[in-house]
């Protein structure tokens, strides 16, 4: 997410970092660099202006010029004014008094609509204990309604659908009314797209929002379409006045064009962001998380969230205590093996840590979530007694648990060397970041 964007500031910022004070030179270059880093990524022009203008203002202002940490005080105007533009935080949804909240999602084609309209379910399901239901408004596009009874069997949610109706607002009339007899909580309409904007589906889309009403209306934009997201939300907004945005994919090669530029052109917030291919891989948009990241800073916060939905307490407690006795195991480990499988990829993680310099400490190392495998196999083809008295593992016993996991003695000899390694560290940092005993073996592979 945001790598390029990451990179470049990572590199501008790298460039003041020795320095024990600014010139102006040094402010203007930086501001000069920070500007066409955010051209390049597609960023409205008018918003890189005032970006970069009161960027300057503040720093003019803070005389950051006499700083004796000129690095620190620029990332924190920088970070501040960008999660100005990324505009205010919303984490909550408005339920309607009266059964049920009726949520619309608009769109183009190919924007990720159906699956956010699945991911958007299961969030209210998960975290609200909401009963949603959806329906299926898309009769154009070959087997989106399958699709979307496809994926809502994964959240055990009920698809209205009319195989032998070609009338989109009747179809959602009539789902609304099935779902209030039902007593379902909230109804989410993915409705029909197009390649690109067209009076037909301008129409189609106003008629439905005519007849149901519904509470909340969110376009659904693409975020590797930069600048033309930015248009194509404004065209809509002008015809069909929606309440926010779910910006889709921005786990892909994204530049940040459209999510630095939209809030400040449309005046419509983002409100929930898909930022990746699981169905969990969904949630809010926080400016501020979203900001840090794009800096370099990492996102802590998201990370804990993550940790905190897939650790339990009390074994977290636990595997606190046997890390302080020296009493890690290959069992323990391939359990958080497991965890981190649930949170992500590693590439996804690392982004969130808050580490300086990580795009230029990662460059060369194959971060490949392939390695865990490895690891998991190696372990799995130890017995019992092996994983948990791993000093036990004499050469005969190498040979076999390398023969067995496909890989050779060297790789099952440093498992060995680094997870006494871990072993030792750990014991030192024990309790991580103080959550949930956030503690991650696998960080020292």
């Amino acid at each position: 997410m945001f790598e390029f964007l990451n990179a470049k500031f990572e590199d501008i910022f790298f460039k003041i970092k020795n320095k024990g004070k600014l010139s102006p030179k040094d402010l203007d270059d930086t501001l000069r660099e920070i500007k066409l880093a955010l051209l390049e990524a597609d960023v409205n022009f008018q918003v890189v202006k005032e970006f970069l203008d009161n960027v300057k203002q503040k720093a003019i202002g803070e005389n950051i010029l006499e700083s004796l940490t000129p690095l620190q005080q620029v990332v924190k105007i920088v970070n501040e004014e960008m999660t100005k533009i990324l505009g205010q935080s919303s984490n909550v949804i408005n339920f309607s008094q009266r059964i049920p909240t009726v949520i619309m999602l608009v769109g183009l084609q190919g924007t990720g609509k159906t699956t956010a309209a699945v991911k958007l379910a299961n969030l209210i399901k998960s975290k609200y204990s909401k009963q949603v239901g959806l329906i299926a408004a898309d009769i154009y596009r070959p087997a989106a309604i399958l699709q979307l009874i496809d994926y809502s069997k994964k959240i055990n949610c009920t698809v209205y659908h009319e195989d032998n109706n070609k009338d989109p607002v009747s179809i959602v009339y009539n789902g609304v009314d099935f779902f209030r007899k039902n007593s379902n909580d909230v109804v989410i309409i993915d409705t029909a797209g197009r390649l690109q904007i067209d009076e037909d589906m301008m129409n189609e889309v106003i008629a439905i929002k005519n007849m149901i009403k519904p509470h909340q209306i969110y376009l659904v934009v693409d975020s590797m379409m930069g600048q033309e997201a930015v248009n194509i939300a404004k065209e809509f907004n002008n015809k069909l006045e929606y309440d926010g945005i779910i910006l889709t994919k921005l786990d892909s090669d994204s530049r940040g064009g459209a999510a630095l530029s939209i809030n400040y052109v449309i005046k419509k917030p983002i409100k929930f962001v898909s930022n990746g291919e699981k169905i969990e891989d969904f949630g809010f948009f926080y400016p501020d998380r979203m900001a840090s990241r794009i800096l370099g800073m990492g996102d802590v916060l998201s990370l804990i969230e993550k940790t905190e939905k897939i650790i339990d307490d009390k074994k977290a407690k636990e595997l606190e205590e046997r890390i302080y006795k020296s009493e890690l195991n290959f069992e323990d480990f391939i359990d958080q093996l497991k965890s981190i499988k649930k949170i992500g990829s590693l590439d996804k993680i690392i982004s969130m840590l808050p580490i300086m310099g990580k795009n230029k400490i990662f460059k060369d190392i194959n971060v490949d979530d392939k390695q865990l495998d490895r690891l998991e196999a190696m372990i799995n083809s130890m017995t019992i007694e092996e994983r948990r008295n791993p000093n036990i593992i004499n050469g005969s016993r190498k040979k076999r648990i390398a023969e067995g996991s496909g890989t050779n003695v060297s790789d099952v000899n440093r498992l060995l060397k680094q997870f006494e390694s871990t072993r030792q560290l750990l014991k030192q940092f024990t309790g991580g970041f103080g959550k949930k005993g956030f503690n991650f073996p696998f960080l020292k592979f």
